[in-house]
């Protein structure tokens, strides 16, 4: 297996020309300067000559946001945020702006799609609570944050969370808690709608329309974002959803009811994408109804949320959850960005036991075991990443982060301010535990709400934690060593395999899965560490097991595997007196043909592949650099940014 990796390990580093292995590796070229390499012949004979004719598949890889939020939001303006939706989109689309702070900033890269996704819970609101309109003035609270909000700075801040508290526990004074119907909440909406429709720019850039529905039961998360397939039209026809009764609920199947009554009136599709499950305190992915007693969840509910909720956003500035150190004790890597001390409002302690409801390999897991048991798999999903920004500049790149909030955007105190607090339970939160993630990738045929909605819905998607690293990730049956030396995984994939989010059933007797997986380097950020294949399984007993298979790595003639499996670090280059980094060690890219060596065909089965970049700089260093910031001991100078592929299931029939 070892001499089989080396030599499907494709070394191309330090000098390698981008645009031609981009075009070679993931636009299905088969021409580059690089160590000759054997095509499959078959795939051509007796067909076109070009590669490219008659091509059926998605080719685009395609990279955006979907989770912004914008000074529209309740606990974004009130924080200071003063950029619109319009703002968002010009950001997401390369211009440079001035930040809330007076900064002036611009993204490292444009996207290729975003959504701006403000709340709906008092949509309106907050524009009426700055400007200080009667009704609002009329209200006691309503002119305590009137007051705080246009103080600005640690005022506003203090204010914002206090809302969010109060928001989390449902005492959100009535007067303040706009709900459909109300004017400001429908002019509010049509102003989302209206600056989707100016920016969409189908084959450029495109916008997709959509809003976060904010679902916190006693301060734990169930947020979901919604977006919509569909053009402006379809989207104003229905008022989005909220929380508040009596015309909204904080129970997902009611958000599920009204996105099929969505669906019925409009004729339209949609879907949503949870998000933040490690701050739910066990509630986001249940093996029983946290809404009806803890009773087993019924079929319904199975079937219905892996009909609306296809994806899950699993990075994002508050906290990564794919996997978590305690839930994967034999992963070096799960412990990455890790927010694990209480729920969203901090309102109640983290307990190891909340732990297998909240993570994205676990939910996996408990999948499988619900499938076993029912027939049905409500956690069948992809994965995808955004930002969860509330500045309406969704920056992700290390050297570029411009906070979560407005008050942590660059200055030298954010690391080490102290963000969030509660004293009776001894819990606390600083600024240096936000992270710079993430961003969602989908391949595509064409950049259009159409064709990105639909790879959302089929899961060909996959995370990144910010850089814009190129993944492919295919699985099948008859996949060979061969397959890895050839310039043309997409055609070799498609053919002879499925793509990530894809379904492999009844292995042919005496075969196992083999998978086809490349990856290659953003070219801005570091070089590749390794790729790992991680593997979910039932056992015997029907209890869900997990193992992480390192498949591929860089500098393949110096690094082995060792008789566990485990891999000797890549090593850092990272200088954090400069926040600079070589890319001396690694790889630009990996790609290889990997077969399942402990495959059991009676079993259900997923697989995932994540790939690790080496050691760069964080934000925090580079905040010490040009800040001069002093930095809290505990916080991390350094990371190894990653992506994560929605998986490939294998079932037994």
């Amino acid at each position: 297996m070892n001499d089989m990796i080396r030599k499907t390990t494709l070394r191309k580093k330090r000098l390698l020309s981008y645009s031609v292995a981009l075009a070679s590796m993931f636009n299905i070229s088969s021409s580059m300067a690089m160590d000759a390499v054997k095509t499959d012949a078959s795939l051509f004979k007796g067909k076109a000559y070009s590669p490219y004719a008659n091509r059926a598949f998605p080719a685009k890889v395609l990279f955006g946001d979907v989770h912004v939020h914008t000074g529209l939001s309740g606990d974004a303006g009130g924080g200071g945020t003063r950029l619109m939706p319009r703002d968002a989109y010009r950001f997401a689309r390369g211009e440079q702006l001035i930040s809330n702070t007076g900064l002036p900033v611009r993204i490292s890269q444009p996207y290729d799609f975003m959504a701006v996704a403000d709340h709906t819970d008092g949509m309106g609101m907050i524009t009426d609570v700055i400007s200080g309109t009667p009704n609002i003035m009329a209200d006691s609270y309503g002119r305590e944050l009137n007051a705080a909000f246009n103080a600005g700075g640690e005022a506003a801040s203090k204010a914002m969370f206090g809302l969010i508290a109060r928001f989390s526990q449902g005492k959100v004074p009535k007067a303040l808690n706009y709900q459909p119907g109300n004017p400001a909440y429908r002019s509010t909406w049509e102003r989302i709608v209206k600056a989707a429709e100016e920016y969409n720019e189908p084959g450029k850039f495109t916008t997709l329309i959509g809003f976060e529905w904010t679902s916190l039961v006693k301060g734990n998360n169930l947020h979901r974002v919604v977006l919509m397939r569909d053009d402006a039209d379809k989207a104003l026809m229905v008022e989005p959803y909220t929380t508040t009764p009596p015309l909204g609920s904080t129970n997902p199947r009611d958000l599920w009811k009204w996105m099929e009554n969505w669906e019925a009136k409009t004729g339209g599709q949609i879907l949503a994408i949870p998000h933040n499950g490690n701050l739910s305190n066990g509630m986001m992915f249940p093996l029983l109804d946290n809404f009806d007693a803890n009773k087993p969840l019924d079929d319904a509910y199975l079937k219905t949320r892996i009909r609306w909720e296809p994806l899950v956003e699993v990075t994002q500035p508050k906290g990564d959850g794919e996997a978590h150190p305690l839930l994967s004790p034999n992963d070096e890597f799960a412990d990455f960005e890790t927010w694990d001390n209480a729920n969203l409002d901090f309102s109640e302690k983290k307990m190891p036991k909340m732990l297998p409801g909240e993570y994205a390999r676990s939910a996996l897991k408990r999948g499988l075991e619900l499938e076993a048991k029912t027939g049905i798999n409500p956690y069948k999903f992809g994965m995808i990443g955004s930002t969860d920004i509330h500045t309406a500049i969704s920056t992700t790149a290390e050297n570029n982060f411009f906070g979560k909030h407005t008050a942590d955007e660059p200055k030298a105190s954010r690391a080490s301010h102290l963000a969030k607090e509660n004293k009776d339970l001894g819990l606390k939160r600083y600024g240096w535990q936000y992270g710079a993630a993430g961003v969602v990738a989908v391949w595509a045929n064409e950049n259009t709400r159409g064709d990105i909605f639909d790879a959302m819905q089929r899961k060909e998607t996959y995370a990144t934690t910010g850089p814009r690293i190129r993944v492919r990730f295919f699985g099948g049956f008859d996949f060979t060593e061969a397959d890895a030396y050839s310039r043309q995984p997409a055609v070799l994939g498609y053919s002879k395999g499925v793509p990530m989010g894809g379904d492999l059933e009844n292995a042919p007797k005496g075969k196992a899965p083999t998978f086809l997986v490349a990856a290659m380097k953003d070219p801005q950020s570091g070089n590749l560490d390794r790729i790992q294949i991680v593997k979910g399984w039932l056992d015997t007993k029907g209890k869900a097991q997990e193992k992480v298979y390192n498949v591929v790595w860089g500098d393949a003639d110096k690094r082995k595997l060792d008789k566990k499996g485990k891999l000797t670090a890549v090593g850092n280059t990272v200088d954090v007196k400069t926040a600079t980094w070589k890319n001396t060690i690694g790889d630009a890219e990996l790609i290889t043909v990997w077969k399942d060596p402990d495959f059991d065909p009676s079993v259900r089965a997923f697989y995932y592949a994540r790939v690790i970049e080496i050691p760069t700089p964080r934000w925090t260093t580079y905040d010490a650099v040009r800040l001069g910031a002093k930095i809290p001991k505990q916080a991390p100078r350094t990371l190894q940014e990653r992506a994560y592929t929605s998986p490939i299931w294998y079932s037994p029939s």
